[in-house]
């Protein structure tokens, strides 16, 4: 016989490198024992590189460029050219660790959302991560259906444009179809007459940052 039954156990330490944007409310301080939500963005595929200046072009670090009052801790990293979020999960939650470590956040009320590839990568990381996020909110992004029992206690709002020809509506469907017939806590915006662009119109609404802060994991707790 020449092949034997052999099983490998070995510890490894992994080196991560992500830059990003942190936005602290203005309000925020150092000191003080308030605690506050955190937000982690993840940007689409054309903000990726080396330029954080392009993470800024849409979103969430765009609104906390032109709103310092922001009522949110937000992390916007940027993914390397050659990647995709999915690849980059390690890097990701080492952020999140870091900036609950050294800020006062309320882990409770840790918050994920993302755009286009950054849709994918919500959808993604949020099933890697069962019960870390509060609450998502995946736009114009898709996933793999078959893991929908890691998102079933997660509440979601998905986004997607009707006309979108970049990214069918289907991905963001498919997702959803399988929350809801799973159980799932799950709502779905169409906007018909978006193309790829939903991002827009859902950051600009006051209303998903109401939802956002709706949602803690001390509840679930």
């Amino acid at each position: 016989m020449s092949q034997t039954v052999n099983k490998l156990e070995k510890e490894i330490t992994k080196r991560v490198r992500m830059k990003y944007l942190l936005h602290l409310p203005d309000h925020y301080e150092k000191e003080s024992s308030i605690k506050w939500p955190l937000i982690l963005f993840l940007h689409g595929a054309g903000e990726r590189g080396d330029d954080l200046e392009l993470v800024k072009a849409h979103g969430i670090p765009m609104i906390a460029e032109r709103d310092p009052s922001f009522p949110f801790i937000t992390i916007s990293p940027q993914c390397p050219e050659d990647s995709f979020w999915n690849a980059e999960q390690d890097g990701l939650m080492a952020l999140v660790d870091e900036i609950i470590a050294n800020y006062n956040v309320d882990p409770d009320r840790l918050y994920l959302t993302g755009l286009s590839m950054g849709g994918y990568g919500t959808w993604h990381l949020a099933a890697e991560y069962p019960g870390r996020f509060a609450a998502i909110a995946p736009i114009c992004g898709g996933g793999n259906p078959n893991r929908i029992h890691e998102l079933i206690g997660t509440p979601t709002w998905a986004f997607h444009g009707a006309k979108d020809d970049i990214v069918p509506i289907a991905e963001s469907k498919k997702m959803v179809d399988a929350l809801r017939e799973n159980g799932g806590n799950v709502s779905f915006t169409i906007y018909p007459k978006s193309n790829h662009n939903s991002w827009t119109e859902t950051y600009d609404n006051p209303e998903l940052y109401s939802w956002f802060l709706g949602h803690s994991l001390m509840v679930r707790k």
